[in-house]
């Protein structure tokens, strides 16, 4: 079949891959200059099923309360005009059972082991550097008792298959010499030797150009304008570029998807959240990072990808408005800089902010909406670059008409 990607990032594009692979001809439509470059560009780059605990929690209600009078929380929700945010954090609190976010913790955790596994078939098939990084990552916190509590919380990934390694504070030094500076703030960690990390952009934009290399097509500069549909099928994309016909629509749009199937009369409970991160070169500095961490007390991440480290933070309710100003990386530089005062050339850090697209349980959209050839793979919420190649082989096994090879109770919902 001729299939239509809608979107370039990350998802669109290992979705795009994998429907080439069965023998489909595939074409990419993104509106931006270049495929990976809005979520897909300044995420963490971390490939973490350790990671796959949900937002929707029992913690995140009052977590949101407090964050509209402190400013330094990690969660943060900001009063709008848009009806859209209500309705979506209506469906969001009603996530926040522990039952509810047990399971959908455990549905995620399965589908990013999942996905890990399809990344490690693609990546031993293609030639792909993308400064990936196998030694793990490592999630510390600063006193006893909240390790102890986050050990208790990983037994529930534990026994989902996931390995994981308590370190004491020596253990945690041993591991990354980096954080010696910083060795009297930190009690211990829990290191997830599986996870991994990547530079998703650099990964997203070698496999497109693959995908081009074998006959595909990947229209950047192209805006979607909308959707011609023909009975209960889609018939072209509508673009500032152009029309494109196709016999099958994969809707990949991460955080614009609920606005191009708004206008289908399809309504998806995708809401943008808003990260922020930095890109620091290393320079001469002497003790960069040389294993991704994230800060369990004030939720900040950092990676290394080769010469640069990446640090992200923050989840902030904001809509569709992506502008920043120095005064939000204030925060999570400090940190960094705490951390690992020789880590990097902090002067020089480039900031940026993006959208998540996130779902009220945290779990992507897949299959069919409405139409019986629009097929959904959107929603990947903070860890697009962990489930994107599972969500990929999923998505192209269901327009196959293939059971995919991992269960979906719980994730497909037509």
């Amino acid at each position: 079949m001729r299939i239509i990607v809608l979107g370039g990032g990350v998802v669109g594009v290992t979705t795009a891959y994998q429907l080439q692979k069965d023998g489909h001809d595939v074409v990419i439509l993104e509106r931006n200059a270049e495929v990976a470059s809005e979520a897909s560009w300044g995420n963490a780059g971390m490939i973490a099923p350790g990671h796959s605990f949900v937002w929707s929690s029992p913690k995140a209600p009052m977590i949101l309360l407090k964050s509209l009078v402190l400013k330094d929380q990690a969660l943060r929700f900001k009063f709008s005009a848009d009806p859209q945010l209500y309705s979506w954090s209506w469906l969001f609190l009603m996530e926040c059972t522990s039952e509810k976010a047990r399971r959908n913790t455990l549905l995620k955790h399965r589908l990013a082991a999942y996905s890990q596994s399809v990344l490690k078939d693609v990546v031993a098939d293609e030639a792909i550097d993308f400064n990936r990084n196998q030694r793990g990552i490592l999630y510390f916190h600063r006193d006893q008792q909240a390790l102890d509590r986050g050990v208790a919380n990983m037994k529930l990934l534990e026994s989902d298959g996931q390995a994981i390694k308590v370190l004491d504070r020596e253990g945690v030094i041993a591991l990354e010499p980096s954080l010696s500076s910083a060795k009297g703030k930190i009690a211990g960690g829990i290191l997830f030797p599986t996870d991994e990390t990547g530079e998703s952009a650099l990964f997203t934009r070698a496999l497109a150009a693959k995908i081009v290399a074998r006959g595909g097509g990947v229209h950047t500069g192209a805006a979607i304008t909308g959707l011609e549909a023909d009975g209960d099928s889609i018939r072209q994309a509508l673009t500032d570029k152009g029309a494109f016909k196709g016999d099958a629509f994969v809707l990949a749009l991460g955080a614009q998807s609920p606005l191009l199937a708004r206008k289908l009369g399809i309504r998806l409970p995708i809401y943008p959240i808003k990260g922020y991160s930095l890109t620091i070169p290393i320079g001469n500095r002497r003790s960069p990072p040389t294993i991704a961490s994230v800060d369990e007390h004030n939720l900040v991440a950092i990676s290394r990808f080769g010469d640069r480290i990446r640090v992200t933070a923050t989840a902030e309710f904001a809509g569709y408005d992506t502008s920043h100003k120095p005064s939000d990386f204030v925060f999570m530089k400090a940190v960094t800089e705490e951390l690992y005062p020789e880590g990097a050339d902090y002067g020089r850090a480039d900031m940026w902010a993006g959208l998540r697209p996130m779902t009220p349980n945290n779990l992507p959209l897949f299959g069919r909406r409405r139409f019986q050839n629009l097929f959904l793979n959107t929603g990947h919420g903070h860890i697009g670059w962990t489930m994107s190649h599972g969500s990929a082989r999923i998505t192209a096994d269901l327009i196959a008409g293939r059971r995919p090879a991992m269960s979906m109770d719980g994730l497909l919902v037509e």
